[in-house]
Parts: C-alpha cells; sequence; structure tokens
C-alpha cells in the first residue's frame, strides 16, 4: 500500500423519497493505492449505498467523489471514461445468459478498450486460469455453479484492467459452502496489490484482508480503523453492540 489517495470521499450525502430517507450522512474517507478497505455495518446502514456512490452507480445527492485527482460529481466530467477503470461485482453475477463465459469477459475489453479479440480471448483465459475455470470457457452461466458464476464476474471486471474493485457483498447470494472459493480468488487479489473496497458481512475476511476496517451505522462512519482496532479494541459502544451480534 502507498500513501498515494486513489479515491477521496468529502461530505457525502445521499437522500432518497425527496430527503425523507437519509441514506449517507456527510461521510468522508480516502481510499489509497493498494489499500483494501472493508466496510461493514447492520443492514440499512448505508454500506451498499456508499459504495455505489464511489462510481456514481447512485449519484450523491451532496458531497464530492474524487478519483485519481478528478472530481467525478462534477456533471461536466464524462463518468464513463471513469468508471471503466474501476471494477463492479455485484451479490448478483449479472452474466449475460445468452453468452458463453469467454464472450461475457471479452465483450467489454474489445467494445470499450478496444482491444482485439485475440488479445482479449488471450487475457480472458489467462484470468479463468487463475480462477480455476480455464475448461468452462466455452459454458453458459446457466451451467455453473454460483459460486463460479461469482468467480466469473470478479475475473471479468479484472477483464478491463482497472485501477480499483469494489465489492457489494459479493457472498451474500452464495450457499455457504461456495463463500470460500469466492473469498480466495478476493484474497488473492489482495495481495498481488490491488485497490479494493469491499462490502461484506464476513468478518473473517474482514480480519484477514483489511488493511483498514471502516464501521457505519444510520450512514454515518462511526469508527475505522485496523482490523485489530476495530475488532479487538473498539472504542464506540455502537461497535461493540454490533460486534457482539454476529462474532
Amino acid at each position: 500500500m502507498t500513501t498515494e489517495c486513489v479515491i477521496s470521499v468529502r461530505n457525502l450525502e445521499k437522500h432518497f423519497n425527496g430527503g425523507e430517507l437519509k441514506a449517507l450522512r456527510g461521510v468522508s474517507t480516502d481510499v489509497h493505492r493498494g489499500e483494501v478497505l472493508v466496510v461493514i455495518g447492520p443492514s440499512g446502514s448505508g454500506k451498499s449505498t456508499f459504495l455505489r456512490c464511489l462510481n456514481l452507480l447512485e449519484m450523491p445527492t451532496a458531497g464530492t467523489v474524487t478519483f485519481e485527482g478528478v472530481n467525478i460529481t462534477d456533471p461536466k466530467v464524462n463518468i464513463n471514461v471513469h468508471r471503466q477503470k474501476m471494477g463492479m461485482v455485484f451479490q448478483h453475477f449479472n452474466l449475460f445468459p445468452h453468452m458463453t463465459v469467454l464472450k461475457n469477459m471479452t465483450i467489454a475489453p474489445m467494445k470499450l478498450l478496444k482491444m482485439e479479440r485475440e488479445q482479449a480471448e488471450q487475457e480472458a483465459m489467462r484470468l479463468l486460469e487463475r480462477v480455476n475455470l480455464a475448461e468452462r470457457a466455452g459454458a453458459y452461466p446457466s451451467q455453473l455453479s454460483g459460486g463460479q458464476k461469482q468467480r466469473i464476474a470478479i475475473v471479468r471486471a479484472l477483464c478491463m484492467k482497472p485501477q480499483v474493485m469494489l465489492f457489494d457483498e459479493p457472498t451474500s447470494a452464495l450457499d455457504p459452502e461456495m463463500v470460500g472459493e469466492v473469498l480466495d480468488v478476493m484474497k488473492e487479489l489482495a495481495r498481488t496489490g490491488m485497490t479494493m473496497v469491499c462490502v461484506t458481512h464476513e468478518m473473517g475476511f474482514a480480519r484477514e484482508v483489511a488493511d483498514r476496517v471502516i464501521f457505519m451505522d444510520e450512514g454515518r462512519i462511526v469508527e475505522e480503523g485496523t482490523p485489530a482496532d476495530i475488532f479487538s479494541a473498539p472504542k464506540e459502544q455502537r461497535t461493540r453492540d454490533f460486534l457482539n451480534k454476529v462474532l
């Protein structure tokens, strides 16, 4: 991890229903290159909204998101150019059902990065080998297990050569026995120095892989620190109450 700031968030607000529901209430933090930032908290605390604001899948009501020195919340900025540099993995795999695994992985690099088919396919196969799924390149999503689909979703995002990977509860839709295979891919990715922001309920993953953990509740950052700080010596009573329930 370096001291170079990749994403800087300042005073982020997100309101729904004309301001009745305040999902984010003045969130500020920085993400540094090579850092694994894990966001935890109860359901409805604003974790996923925060993550989706980082690449403007949710447009913030107020505040700024600066990515690689550019204020991407400025309406004049072409967000698509910057979004290509942020890989996103959702709870549900969002694979195109009518395309093979290989086609799912090569369509975006060929269209958006103007990569030649041969180069895109070589890169896709290299990544599939990395997650032990090269033999499934010709399969369709309906022929894969949930864990396989999510591993494909991760390497599909990597095909775009992103600067940052965003994970929105990537294991929450999986059967328990498939969670480990997806977390293993994420751990391997962290070891390569990828900058990652992960919203997750997997406390073991947070403890083992995170450089920094943020605990959110009611749209605010209640506490942040190293895994040792948060899991072994949380300062805030709200953090302690949450961890007592989930650990």
